[in-house]
C-alpha cells in the first residue's frame, strides 16, 4: 500500500511542479512585493520595505475605488444576464428536434473564440466611422453615428455586451450537463400527474439543475471579476475610466507608470477577494450537493 501510495504521489509530482512553479510562486512574489516600494525605472532605490503603507494607500485611491464599482457593475451584469442567457440556451439544447448537434456546435463557437479576437471583433462592430451596429441602426446616414466607445456609459455596455456574448455559452454547457443527468422517468411522471412545463421546470427541473447552476455562477463570476483583455482591447480603460476594471488598473500601475509594489497590492487585493467568492460559492454548493442527496 506504501509503495502504491508513493507510485500515485510520483505521477502526481510534474503537475504538482507546474502548480508551485506557476502559481504558488507568482503569488507569493506578490505578496512579497505589495509589502516593498518597488519602481521598475528606478532600480537603485532597490526594495525598500514599507509595511501596509502600499495598501493604505490604495484604500484612499480614488481611481482604485472607482475600478473596484467598475468591476463590480460588470460582474453584476454579466453574471446575471450569462447565467440567464446560458439556462435558455441549455434548455433549448436538451430539447430533440432537428439540427440539434448544429445548434449546440454553434453555441460553443463564441467561447471557443480567443478573448483578443472577440473583442476586436467588437471593436470594428462598435466603430464610430465604419461599425455594423451604426450601419444597422443609422443606415448612410454617417452624420447620426454613434461613437459607442467613446462615451462612459456605452462603453461599458459595449464591453459588458461583449464578454456576454462569448461566455454565455459556456454557462449554457455547465448546465446542459446538469440537465443531462436528470433521469428522463422524472418528468414523464410530472407529465402524467398533469403537470404543465412551467410547473415540472419550478418543482422538477431547477431543484435539480441548482448545483450546476451554482457552479456555472462560480466559474462565471470568479472569470468576470479577473476581466483585463477586453477591456485592454476595447478601450484601454477609457474613456475617463469608465472601464478602467480593477485587474487593468493594476496593470497600469505595474507595467506603464512603474510602482510594481503598488500594483502587486492591487493583484493581491483581486486575489483575496476571488479567494473569498470562491470560498463562498463551494460551501454553498456543497450544501446544495448534500440537500439533493438526502
Amino acid at each position: 500500500m506504501i509503495r502504491k501510495n508513493q507510485f500515485f504521489l510520483l505521477l502526481l509530482l510534474p503537475a504538482l511542479s507546474l502548480l508551485v512553479l506557476f502559481i504558488l510562486i507568482p503569488v507569493g512574489q506578490s505578496f512579497y512585493l505589495s509589502f516593498h516600494r518597488v519602481i521598475s525605472g528606478l532600480p537603485q532605490l532597490g526594495e525598500a520595505m514599507v509595511g501596509f503603507e502600499n495598501y493604505r494607500d490604495l484604500f484612499h485611491d480614488p481611481v482604485a475605488r472607482h475600478s473596484l464599482w467598475t468591476t463590480v457593475i460588470f460582474v453584476g451584469v454579466t453574471t446575471f444576464f450569462e447565467l440567464l442567457i446560458g439556462l435558455f440556451l441549455a434548455l433549448l439544447m436538451h430539447r430533440h428536434f432537428p439540427g440539434r448537434g448544429a445548434l449546440r456546435a454553434a453555441v460553443l463557437i463564441p467561447w471557443a473564440i480567443p478573448t483578443v479576437v472577440a473583442a476586436q471583433m467588437w471593436r470594428f462592430l462598435m466603430n464610430d466611422a465604419y461599425g455594423t451596429v451604426n450601419y444597422l441602426l443609422f443606415g448612410t446616414e454617417t452624420a447620426s453615428y454613434v461613437p459607442w466607445l467613446a462615451y462612459p456609459a456605452t462603453a461599458l455596455g459595449a464591453i459588458i455586451l461583449a464578454d456576454i456574448w462569448k461566455t454565455a455559452s459556456f454557462a449554457a454547457l455547465l448546465i446542459l450537463a446538469g440537465l443531462q443527468v436528470i433521469p428522463p422517468e422524472i418528468n414523464q411522471a410530472g407529465l402524467v400527474d398533469g403537470a404543465g412545463s412551467w410547473q415540472r421546470f419550478r418543482h422538477i427541473t431547477w431543484p435539480l439543475i441548482r448545483p450546476a447552476v451554482m457552479v456555472a455562477l462560480l466559474f462565471r463570476t470568479i472569470d468576470a471579476f479577473r476581466v483585463f483583455d477586453l477591456a485592454y482591447v476595447l478601450t484601454q480603460g477609457g474613456p475617463a475610466d469608465a472601464t478602467n476594471v480593477l485587474q487593468l488598473y493594476g496593470y497600469k500601475k505595474m507595467f506603464v507608470e512603474g510602482w510594481m509594489g503598488y500594483g502587486s497590492a492591487i493583484s493581491v487585493c483581486i486575489f483575496t477577494m476571488a479567494l473569498f467568492l470562491a470560498v463562498v460559492y463551494v460551501r454553498a454548493v456543497g450544501r446544495r450537493l448534500l440537500e439533493a442527496r438526502v
